[in-house]
């Protein structure tokens, strides 16, 4: 489906599935060169998807994926500009590849530059991300405590194997692991509580996860600092995620992790997170489909 505001063309394809009614559906502006904030604001909060993202021409001397592949992106919830969005990457990603074709593309993102890779995959296309440097950081005993009566969860419903810590890839992210697949499908919490305590600790999402298999998780991530109660299928914090599992040595130094999300919402997605031996940097990658109206 295509929408016209503002003077500006809005797509709308999804990430992380290559079913339009599955993964994390995201708003598209190729061109959002005569738009100002408040016009941007404005569209993302008329579609009210988690985000939308919107290209402009690159900063001068960003290159290194061929002449017109390089560009400056921008994302916005309804509520505010976020710093990064890897849904929102990939789907627009995916909708230059239909366009361009497939290939390298650079983006210059508020965080730093995110380069990405389209390539075919059984007739779909499929975007590859790689993160800016990632990092782990502990979490305060009292602000783990104020999350999880925020959530309505118990301590006892936590995981000790993985500990609570804040990931960035990009974006900030509280990680907080389920003991049971039953008390991540359970998701009823304190809409106005938890996005007090995200917006003083500066996340953008809850990364709510349970461990199924050594290098599979399912996850789930409550957004209601970005307007939305829950993201279906949420790149940047698979990024993160992808550090902080690395970082605490639940898995490989060279692993590659299957993350399931957006199940419990009736919109399945399946984001793929891939940790390099030496390389600090995080790729996530996923299908992604056009949304026709």
């Amino acid at each position: 489906m295509t929408t016209t505001s503002h003077s500006a063309e809005v797509l709308r394809y999804t990430a992380f599935s290559a079913d339009p009614d599955g993964g994390n559906p995201a708003g598209v502006v190729l061109d959002a060169a005569g738009l100002g904030d408040e016009d941007m604001l404005a569209i993302a909060a008329e579609l009210g998807y988690s985000e939308t993202a919107f290209l402009t021409p690159p900063p001068e001397g960003l290159d290194g994926a061929g002449a017109g592949r390089a560009f400056t992106i921008r994302y916005f919830s309804p509520k505010a500009e976020v710093p990064f969005c890897g849904h929102a990457t990939v789907a627009t990603a995916v909708a230059l590849g239909e366009r361009l074709g497939p290939g390298d593309l650079v983006f210059a993102t508020p965080v730093g530059t995110v380069p990405v890779t389209v390539a075919e995959d059984g007739g779909a296309l499929r975007a590859t991300l790689t993160s800016v440097e990632p990092h782990v950081e502990d979490v305060p005993a009292a602000d783990v405590r104020e999350a999880l009566d925020a959530l309505g969860w118990a301590p006892a419903d936590l995981d000790a194997a993985l500990p609570p810590r804040i990931a960035f890839a990009g974006a900030r992210h509280l990680v907080l692991a389920a003991a049971t697949r039953a008390r991540l499908a359970d998701l009823a919490y304190d809409f106005d509580r938890l996005a007090t305590l995200m917006r003083r600790l500066d996340l953008t999402t809850v990364q709510l996860v349970w461990r199924a298999a050594p290098t599979v998780f399912h996850v789930r991530d409550p957004f209601p600092v970005g307007g939305v109660v829950e993201d279906p299928a949420t790149g940047a914090a698979a990024a993160a995620f992808g550090a902080y599992a690395r970082e605490l040595g639940l898995v490989p130094e060279a692993a590659v992790l299957t993350l399931h999300q957006g199940e419990d919402m009736g919109r399945p997605g399946v984001l793929t997170v891939e940790l390099r031996a030496g390389e600090g940097r995080v790729r996530v990658s996923g299908a992604g489909a056009r949304i026709a109206g």
